[in-house]
């Protein structure tokens, strides 16, 4: 009979036990004052696990005259630490923004690099507008792309901006595969 209540409380601790590690395994790490805008999602998916990102909204609980001074300390309004962090690093974000789009703006693709490769890059520039906040429609995104092809693409590059119905980023990144496809296979039979 002593073991069979001894069982019960061990199935109710285990449990929570289990989760407490788990938990903890998720941590993440301490923030060190770069990239605040990941350590930004990564703390609040982390207290939205915990059901605890209610704090970072809600006013801090008042602490009545009785209550002692450790209390009162640790009733810090989360809210307020919270936005104090973003106010003082969103500064160091808008130095970010201005190093991404001088990359957008400065990007030329060049020939002795291939075009595939290079659009890759652009790419990543993009997603890294997108990443700061910055959205580009597809169609802008396509005559930048259009616009910095390299020098001896001027052909294809002229019939695109003239080309009536518009394409996709996806159907322009299909269409320069296919040309970059066929303008090595006409290098190596010794045509161009």
């Amino acid at each position: 009979m002593a073991t069979e209540s001894a069982n019960p409380v061990t199935m109710v601790v285990q449990p929570h036990v289990a989760q407490s590690i788990a938990a903890q395994g998720e941590i993440p790490e301490k923030f060190s004052s770069n990239d605040i805008k990941r350590w930004h999602q990564k703390m609040l998916f982390y207290l939205t696990t915990l059901n605890l990102a209610r704090f970072l909204s809600e006013k801090a609980p008042v602490v009545s005259e009785g209550e002692s001074d450790i209390q009162k300390r640790l009733s810090h309004d989360c809210r307020a630490l919270w936005e104090s962090l973003e106010k003082k690093y969103k500064i160091e974000d808008a130095g970010l923004k201005k190093f991404t789009v001088g990359k957008f703006l400065e990007f030329k693709m060049v020939d002795s690099k291939t075009v595939m490769n290079q659009v890759q890059e652009f790419q990543i520039i993009l997603h890294d507008l997108h990443a700061e906040g910055m959205k580009l429609s597809e169609s802008f995104q396509v005559v930048a792309m259009i616009k910095k092809l390299p020098p001896l693409w001027k052909d294809l590059k002229n019939y695109l901006k003239h080309k009536r119905k518009e394409m996709g980023l996806e159907d322009l990144i299909v269409r320069l595969r296919i040309e970059e496809d066929n303008r090595l296979s006409e290098m190596k039979s010794g045509k161009l």
